[in-house]
């Protein structure tokens, strides 16, 4: 079995920072892709960033200049630094992680979520 767990959200103002971690834990083998996605209510999940097992990252352009993401490939983690947080960014955010376990068994995982919100 493959767990992922978040943490790190909260409640903050408008212009503040948030640092979201997940960490995987179970059988795995090795980790190809980690992200993070969020859904605000009534809205569909959507892209907030990924992060390749080399390093190279893509973002939502609504988050670009103002969120960071990053990964330790030691620890089996990815952060999402978040910076300029906006009353639009509140949601829950969800880490994701593409990963192959010692049984050459490559599937998608879920955190159970983190919720930001961000007061005006």
């Amino acid at each position: 079995q493959v767990q992922l767990v978040e943490s790190g959200g909260g409640l903050v103002q408008a212009g503040g920072s948030l640092r979201l971690s997940c960490a995987a834990s179970g059988r795995i083998l090795l980790i190809n892709a980690m992200g993070w996605y969020r859904q605000a209510p009534g809205n569909q999940r959507e892209l907030v960033a990924t992060i390749t097992s080399g390093g190279s990252s893509n973002y939502a352009d609504s988050v670009k200049g103002r969120f960071t993401i990053s990964r330790d490939n030691a620890k089996n983690a990815v952060y999402l630094q978040m910076e300029s947080l906006k009353p639009e960014d509140t949601a829950l955010y969800f880490c994701n992680a593409d990963i192959l376990d010692p049984g050459r068994r490559r599937n998608g995982y879920w955190g159970q979520g983190t919720q930001v919100t961000v007061s005006s």
